[in-house]
């Protein structure tokens, strides 16, 4: 089981479909580009480490063919009590699974909903692209910065 990386008392929670299967060598659950991306976008807007905790929807890594859906149901609960014994001030959803798990919603999708705060499930939500997508297509960094300006702007303020 992985339940996520960095301070687990942190105010910003950022949710990821599932830990990568070739991760975790260094015994870190986030690593390569994600880590390389999310860390680079964070430290830019202002935030620390301390500020943060990666949680994923699917608590392991996915090691063969599973029912994806049946899986991710299942984990919503421990995703819900994970997120009810945390102080969490703003969840951050990276891509299109992670939005459509935590949103129940099948069409919820990064592109419509990024950009503003949302109240999904009593928890003040935003979106942005998963980090590996814009690694892939670096047309999208500057929408993921702006995304993490809002973040930062709204922790700030708080």
């Amino acid at each position: 089981m992985v339940w996520g990386e960095g301070n687990p008392q942190a105010p910003i929670i950022i949710l990821l479909d599932n830990p990568g299967a070739r991760e975790n060598r260094d015994n870190q659950p986030y690593v390569c580009g994600t880590r390389q991306t999310l860390q680079q976008a964070t430290n830019e807007v202002g935030l620390t480490v301390d500020d943060l905790y990666v949680t994923y929807i699917l608590k392991r890594k996915p090691t063969r063919a599973y029912d994806k859906e049946k899986t991710r149901d299942i984990c919503m609960s421990h995703l819900k009590q994970q997120l009810h014994s945390k102080q969490t001030r703003l969840i951050v959803c990276l891509g299109n699974v992670a939005v459509q798990s935590f949103f129940q919603n099948p069409e919820a999708e990064v592109k419509s909903l990024r950009g503003k705060i949302h109240e999904v499930n009593g928890y003040p939500t935003t979106v942005a692209y998963h980090p590996l997508a814009v690694r892939r297509r670096p047309n999208l960094w500057p929408l993921f910065l702006e995304d993490w300006k809002l973040v930062a702007d709204r922790y700030f303020k708080q």
